[in-house]
């Protein structure tokens, strides 16, 4: 494990997920699970997320279209709550999901529709 590209993961997950999911997930991990959380810090989100080539606010919308696409409902809701973090707007979100409807299929995009409503919900609880 390369411990720096690690640390900025692990910097770029929290800011984005939020200190208290990353914290969580890290912590509940098992002796199964452990290796895909360092996994998941290390190259998704110290590798690629912490690459320069893209703003994080790009990242967030083109993971919501390809999340909302593979219909990964738990993942799709967390970042639709990352994207708000990351600036984007929920008018946004619906267009990007207004896309999906039209290249990805229109089942693909009322579940996204139902899960971002959802998660803008409890993002307006806290």
């Amino acid at each position: 494990m390369d411990r720096e590209t690690y640390q900025r993961g692990l910097e770029i997950r929290s800011a984005v997920l939020g200190e208290e999911y990353v914290n969580r997930a890290l912590s509940t991990a098992t002796e199964f699970t452990k290796p895909l959380q360092d996994l998941v810090t290390e190259y998704c989100w110290g590798a690629v997320w912490g690459r320069e080539g893209l703003a994080l606010k790009t990242r967030s919308m083109l993971n919501l279209a390809m999340i909302s696409v593979l219909n990964r409902p738990n993942e799709l809701r967390t970042h639709v709550k990352a994207a708000l973090t990351n600036g984007v707007t929920r008018e946004e979100i619906r267009e990007i999901f207004l896309q999906v409807a039209i290249y990805a299929g229109v089942p693909a995009a009322v579940d996204s529709f139902r899960i971002a409503n959802e998660a803008f919900a409890e993002a307006d609880r806290d």
